[in-house]
């Protein structure tokens, strides 16, 4: 029997922020790595991303390429101790719309996964917290001694998302005429247009072009976008699609 599904984005989804940049915060306060780089390079994206002058995606690719070398020699427990205190920590730091419709899915009875670029061991942490039925993140390799490499399996891209998908819809039966996607930025965009029910969460710019250019997504889009106590909800047809040209 055929299974409906919910597929969520984490990252600016659920959660309010980005989850590998309250890691690397730990990390630097914690002094297990070097801060030198944070402020030299990814926080020059940050401030423009925060100013509105840059673009989300690229603070997002800086974070992880520094995220990535900086973990560099680390063994794991390290990690896996540091995400298990900023889930603790922050875990509950997330939208409320999004929140509700993970409790809403689990009650129609669907199977609830994310699929998320943020390290494994963040992921992990999160969909126990969030009871998520399954999960899947980006992959830091680590060697026979459980020491991270540098080398990255990433899963912020929409490519690598929509195997992941792919791989989910076999594992649990799943029929995506039936199921739900949520996501913010273009690494979601193949995940959302591959469901029924494409729900873009605060989505950036840059995926409300390809979305509102697509004439699978265009038609069946569902734009929320949560500020402080309210929530707004539109569809394609409430978008000016002439300042997207």
């Amino acid at each position: 029997m055929k299974t409906t599904a919910a597929f969520f984005d984490i990252d600016g989804t659920l959660y309010r922020e980005g989850l590998i940049t309250e890691t690397f915060k730990k990390l630097v306060k914690s002094d297990i790595i070097n801060s030198q780089r944070w402020y030299n390079e990814v926080r020059d994206k940050f401030i423009k991303w925060d100013k509105r002058i840059g673009n989300y995606d690229d603070y997002l690719l800086k974070m992880a390429e520094i995220y990535t070398e900086a973990i560099k020699g680390l063994h794991k427990s390290q990690i896996e101790f540091i995400a298990h205190k900023v889930i603790e920590q922050k875990g509950d730091r997330v939208y409320t719309y999004t929140r509700d419709k993970i409790k809403w899915h689990f009650e129609q009875g669907h199977t609830v996964i994310t699929i998320s670029g943020s390290p494994q061991e963040l992921v992990r942490e999160m969909a126990m917290k969030h009871g998520f039925s399954d999960y899947i993140g980006s992959n830091y390799i680590t060697d026979d001694k459980d020491l991270f490499t540098g080398e990255v399996e990433p899963m912020w891209d929409s490519d690598n998302k929509k195997k992941a998908l792919d791989a989910f819809v076999e594992k649990y039966n799943i029929d995506l005429s039936s199921s739900y996607a949520y996501g913010d930025t273009t690494g979601d965009f193949t995940m959302l247009k591959e469901v029924a029910h494409p729900i873009a969460m605060n989505p950036t710019r840059e995926l409300i072009q390809r979305l509102i250019h697509d004439p699978v997504t265009r038609e069946k889009i569902l734009i929320v976008v949560e500020r402080k106590d309210m929530i707004y909800k539109l569809d394609s047809k409430c978008i000016d699609c002439s300042l997207f040209e």
